[in-house]
């Protein structure tokens, strides 16, 4: 007889809410990561005109362009800041998702724990079971003869 998990679907499912966590923890890391890669990427352009300005301050300059050169680099630094403030709230959803994954998690290994006692028990019964058959037939041999 095969051993059999009498939670195994219970087991089951927990896998799958832990997966379910998991990747939606997944997915708020990798928007976290690409948020703090538009950041750096904006600073970076805050520096080139930043640059461009400077440079077009060294040369005779018409006050429109001078002024489109600011603006495009107010621009740069207001898309910049609200990136940054979106981070806090991701931040929060990450931490809230880590805990439901953790649970999640922990929920699962509880089960799987106790999947792989009760195997252990069973295959040592099962073990028990065996040499008790063999130790019967080499009983029954030795009274033979």
């Amino acid at each position: 007889m095969a051993f059999r998990f009498s939670l195994a679907t219970v087991l089951r499912f927990r896998e799958s809410v832990e997966r379910r966590e998991e990747l939606a923890l997944q997915k708020i890391i990798m928007e976290i990561a690409r948020v703090r890669i538009e950041i750096e990427r904006l600073t970076g352009e805050i520096a080139l005109a930043q640059a461009a300005i400077n440079k077009s301050l060294q040369k005779p300059i018409s006050a429109y362009h001078l002024q489109g050169l600011l603006n495009a680099a107010n621009a740069i630094v207001d898309r910049k800041r609200a990136l940054i403030e979106s981070l806090a709230p991701l931040e929060r959803k990450r931490a809230a998702q880590m805990k439901a994954y953790q649970a999640a998690h922990r929920d699962r290994q509880m089960l799987s724990e106790m999947a792989t006692r009760q195997r252990d028990v069973y295959e040592l019964a099962q073990a028990r079971a065996q040499q008790k058959f063999l130790d019967d037939i080499f009983a029954s041999r030795a009274q033979r003869g």
